[in-house]
């Protein structure tokens, strides 16, 4: 009986086994399909995202089984993490985000001083636009980059120039017995390493800077500081740029100094800058002062009481920029018969103008009293003031600029024609070999075969004119072959 029971139950179950199987192929068939239209939904809604067109509607609403059929019930997905952003296009630069994009027309620098300077909201300077080869810290908002760039630098003087390894046209030697003995120099002390770290936060924009060279002594690589500061927003704070400088007007060329009638000065500094809109900007500035007298008598020191205060007001368009800098100085002196005060100070007309596709226009023009500090031919010289027979304190008047020319020959090839000038008022008090004037020219031929190579030649004449009248000049060439590690 029992033998029956399960004979019949096997046969009833054979029976029914090719319709159940039937019944699940068809149903599993029905689940393929449906998943099918759902990822050709899917990505057609991704395209129409990526076009900007609207979006279909969603898959999940218009798919389903067909009529009179009932697909198995599919499994809830697991839960995912956020899903990953989709790649740039390998062709479009990465842009560091939150910061400001750069206005002014895109240019090449050996010396690359646009790189360093700081700007409002921390935004790309015009050497550097894409601000390329930042890479991100993990788990942090922070991106880091490391720069800068080895040079070296072969300099024949047809006499003798002062300092061997800058065209300092200041310290070009007038009546000195040797002066006429030429000299070759060969070295790398412009080679720069920089640091570099930007983040948004939400009191607007963070950047810290950090770079060096090794100009810190004559006869050795001693490092040398050139900016450590930090700008969050558009408050600065450390050691850098003036804000009375405009680094952006400074010309291309293969010498470190550039011309002598240029703003320029590293100093310690807090700066603030407001925006005006439309690329206007308006910066207040308090900087370490230094009083510098020329040759001041035993027993005399320079007193600094109150630091150098800067007012700036940029425009840069396009076509390229304006920018006009006043600085206020209080110099002063004590001694043993008695001290002295003066306020000081002068102003700065620099800019950039792009004249057609292949050719660029920069210059500067200061002037003022108590302003030797702020130039490129007389910081540190000793020529803010000094210090007359009856103990008066006179500032010392001064006024010069430049003009540069770039000219691109092809994308590879460019050329820099600039002449400059600085000139200080006559005074008796000062020596008769004090500074009176300095004259600045160059000529030079780059050829960049890529972008992280630069190699040419420049041709420079530098005369020096005392305050008695004797003067003294030199001829410069030279040759110099870099190499960028970010660019």
């Amino acid at each position: 009986m029992r033998l029956a029971v399960l004979t019949v139950a096997c046969v009833a179950a054979m029976a029914a086994a090719p319709v159940y199987a039937q019944d699940s192929a068809a149903a599993l068939r029905q689940d393929i399909q449906t998943l099918r239209q759902t990822l050709e939904q899917m990505e057609k809604r991704l395209e129409a995202i990526e076009s900007g067109r609207p979006p279909p509607a969603s898959p999940v609403a218009t798919a389903g089984p067909s009529p009179g059929t009932t697909a198995a019930p599919l499994p809830s997905p697991a839960p995912t993490a956020e899903p990953l952003p989709l790649p740039a296009p390998l062709t479009a630069q990465a842009q560091v985000p939150g910061m400001g994009q750069a206005i002014l027309p895109q240019r090449d620098s050996v010396s690359d001083p646009s790189t360093a300077a700081s700007r409002p909201d921390s935004a790309a300077g015009p050497t550097d636009p894409e601000l390329k080869g930042f890479f991100a810290i993990p788990n942090t908002d922070t991106l880091i980059r490391i720069g800068g760039y080895a040079k070296l630098d072969a300099i024949a003087d047809s006499r003798a120039a002062g300092d061997q390894e800058q065209f300092i046209t200041s310290s070009i030697p007038v009546g000195s017995a040797h002066r006429d003995v030429s000299n070759f120099t060969l070295h790398a002390k412009q080679t720069r390493f920089s640091f570099e770290a930007r983040r948004p936060t939400t009191h607007g924009n963070l950047r810290f800077y950090l770079e060096n060279d090794f100009f810190g002594s004559s006869d050795s690589y001693q490092f040398r500081l050139r900016h450590a500061y930090g700008q969050l927003g558009n408050t600065y704070a450390g050691y850098g740029y003036s804000s009375f400088m405009d680094a952006d007007s400074l010309p291309d060329t293969l010498d470190f100094a550039g011309p002598g009638g240029a703003g320029y000065l590293l100093v310690a500094g807090i700066h603030h800058s407001f925006a005006m809109g439309k690329g206007n900007t308006l910066t207040i500035a308090a900087e370490d002062p230094d009083t510098q007298l020329s040759n001041p008598a035993e027993g005399i020191m320079p007193v600094d009481q109150l630091p150098d205060v800067t007012v700036t007001a940029r425009m840069e368009r396009d076509w390229g920029h304006l920018q006009l800098g006043g600085v206020a100085r209080s110099l002063g002196y004590d001694g043993d018969a008695g001290d002295g005060r003066r306020f000081a100070g002068g102003l700065q007309l620099s800019g950039s103008a792009a004249i057609g596709e292949q050719d660029l226009l920069l210059f500067g023009m200061l002037g003022g009293k108590g302003l030797a500090r702020y130039t490129a031919d007389l910081t540190g010289s000793g020529m803010d003031a000094v210090v007359t027979a009856d103990g008066r304190l006179q500032a010392l008047s001064l006024y010069g600029g430049f003009v540069g020319y770039t000219h691109y020959w092809s994308p590879l090839w460019r050329s820099n024609l600039i002449y400059g000038q600085l000139t200080s008022g006559r005074n008796d008090a000062l020596a008769a070999d004090a500074f009176r004037q300095s004259r600045y020219g160059v000529f030079n031929l780059l050829w960049s075969p890529a972008p992280s190579w630069t190699m040419g030649m420049e041709l420079l004449y530098g005369q020096l004119e005392q305050q008695g009248g004797q003067r003294g000049d030199t001829v410069r060439l030279q040759g110099s072959l870099q190499y960028n590690f970010i660019k």
